[in-house]
């Protein structure tokens, strides 16, 4: 390998629907993290691989900084923390068509605490009517922290993005390939199917459900090399959380199944037969042993 090549952790931070997940599946060219537009989506931290000539980059997408509650949300806050902690690079992403909050000086206080080199991402330009809106915002991140990069994205809309891979990679250290050139992410099947399955669940339910549910893949069978069967349980915390997901004749829930499935079968590549299942635990995200089982350490 020769000696120009640079590769490193680079972690992905920023407010709840600051976009990381929707950066991540872009820049690694696969759906690897559950999106959508309500907050809290992500949970846990989820690596991708991007592997170029010159480098590789493992970006490492964070749960939104959020003030924590539950047991759950101190979880996820402490992923974040421990993902700062071990990464080369820290990429801030800013919701750049928002104003500036408490959330977003909480964010970055974070970035200062980290003392990590870092860039700063201003996501959504492609919201921006009069792109010159992005100078006072510049302006006013230059003067709280020394960013070794400032780089104005729309990750929907997948501009800029190759300048940002450009800029990781000059700001890692001279190494070697942590993941080998095939991998796109260190989750399992298991894993990224029940969060295919989440994901659709956040879009097909009002803005009360999202916090209450989460999804586990139970079983993943592989009966044939052209055909896996999965079984996903969708956890809420009362009956008439269960009632909703479900829906009137089951149809809400078929719908989450045919659109999980469908996503599915592209990242396997085959026919795939997903059942799911609804379950009622009551105060499950104050349940540590619950979270254990989940996967959300």
């Amino acid at each position: 390998m020769s000696q120009s090549f640079h590769s490193g952790l680079v972690a992905l931070v920023g407010r709840p629907n600051a976009g990381k997940s929707t950066l991540l599946n872009r820049l690694v060219g696969q759906k690897i993290a559950a999106v959508s537009d309500k907050p809290q989506t992500t949970r846990f931290k989820i690596q991708g691989v991007i592997t170029k000539p010159e480098g590789q980059i493992v970006l490492v997408d964070t749960p939104g900084v959020h003030q924590p509650g539950y047991a759950l949300n101190r979880r996820m806050i402490a992923s974040v923390q421990d993902a700062l902690l071990g990464v080369d690079l820290v990429c801030l992403i800013r919701d750049a068509a928002s104003s500036t909050g408490k959330g977003d000086r909480f964010v970055l206080d974070l970035i200062k605490r980290a003392e990590k080199p870092s860039l700063l991402l201003l996501n959504k330009i492609d919201m921006l009517e009069d792109k010159s809106a992005l100078l006072p915002l510049i302006e006013w991140y230059r003067d709280e922290y020394e960013w070794k990069e400032i780089v104005p994205i729309s990750a929907l809309k997948n501009e800029m993005t190759d300048v940002l891979l450009e800029s990781c990679l000059r700001h890692l250290p001279e190494a070697e390939a942590i993941f080998s050139e095939d991998e796109l992410t260190d989750q399992s099947l298991r894993v990224l199917c029940s969060e295919i399955v989440r994901e659709k669940l956040l879009q097909a339910t009002g803005d009360e459900i999202p916090y209450v549910t989460a999804v586990a893949t139970e079983r993943f069978e592989e009966v044939r090399d052209d055909f896996t069967r999965i079984n996903c349980v969708i956890v809420v915390e009362r009956a008439s959380q269960k009632k909703i997901v479900i829906g009137k004749g089951a149809s809400l829930l078929k719908e989450i199944g045919s659109l999980a499935r469908h996503d599915i079968e592209n990242l396997l590549g085959h026919k795939v037969y997903l059942e799911l299942f609804v379950k009622v635990e009551a105060d499950w995200r104050n349940k540590e042993s619950l979270l254990d089982d989940m996967g959300l350490s």
